[in-house]
């Protein structure tokens, strides 16, 4: 693994919150907002964060790559080695609404893998950390994930479910990394997207998730691949490791029968 400094890593990811914190206020819509895309919200503050993580993350590690959701025409040296892979603010719809469901997320990539992840929470007072081949952590305390053992009735973050589906929601952050965070605590026990999405949304907590012991994936079930210079990827699928197959069974019906998202 890169000989890093990542405690130096979590305070720049966490100074990047508290900078996220200055434009947000609870029940309030921020100012400053606009569409860089239809559907696509972005405010000051993402570009704001943004520009500091990038300035600190180089700092620390001049050689490596940077691949980001507000400069990532560019690539920056996406491809290289080892790459930053951030999101300054993954939830920007709850961010500026004045909700809590967001967080900043800072991922180091190395090769085609995720060695190091944090997400930064500070609405929610979360901050979750880990390392590949060591423990996840929330604000300090070891992270088990879900252990559900049957698809039906598993816990889905989600705002609604028509009844005759069999599984019990719980609350829904915007974030998808927040998200994929609440399988790694055991707040949740399935997570899944078929929308063709990007590697700055999930690295961080692709790797909180698998080092708690989630099952982490493509929504086909196929080897997530990091570090390319598109930032694309096919979904994303998080989840107890029991009920693994079988969701990847339905996710793959449900693909065939509807196509993937954009």
């Amino acid at each position: 693994m890169a000989d890093i400094d990542f405690d130096r890593v979590i305070a720049i990811a966490v100074e990047g919150g508290a900078l996220a914190m200055r434009d947000w206020k609870l029940g309030e819509k921020a100012d400053k907002t606009w569409e860089k895309s239809p559907g696509q919200i972005v405010s000051d503050a993402d570009l704001a964060v943004d520009g500091f993580l990038r300035t600190e993350l180089e700092k620390l590690l001049p050689s490596a790559g940077w691949l980001s959701e507000e400069t990532h025409i560019d690539h920056s040296g996406a491809g290289d080695e080892l790459t930053w892979v951030v999101d300054p603010i993954d939830g920007t719809k709850d961010f500026v609404a004045g909700k809590i469901g967001w967080c900043v997320s800072v991922a180091l990539v190395q090769n085609e893998a995720p060695i190091f992840g944090i997400l930064v929470a500070p609405a929610k007072g979360e901050i979750w950390v880990a390392k590949a081949g060591h423990k996840s952590e929330v604000n300090g305390r070891t992270l088990v994930a879900s252990a559900c053992q049957q698809f039906e009735g598993c816990r889905v973050p989600t705002e609604g479910l028509p009844p005759e589906i069999n599984l019990v929601p719980v609350p829904k952050p915007n974030s998808i990394a927040l998200r994929m965070a609440m399988v790694a605590d055991d707040r949740a026990d399935f997570v899944a997207s078929t929308r063709w999405g990007h590697e700055w949304d999930i690295a961080a907590a692709h790797v909180i998730a698998a080092e708690a012991g989630a099952s982490v994936s493509n929504a086909l079930g196929e080897k997530l691949v990091y570090n390319g210079t598109h930032g694309k990827a096919l979904g994303v699928l998080c989840c107890a490791q029991d009920i693994y197959d079988d969701a990847v069974q339905r996710i793959g019906h449900y693909v065939t029968e509807n196509g993937a998202s954009h």
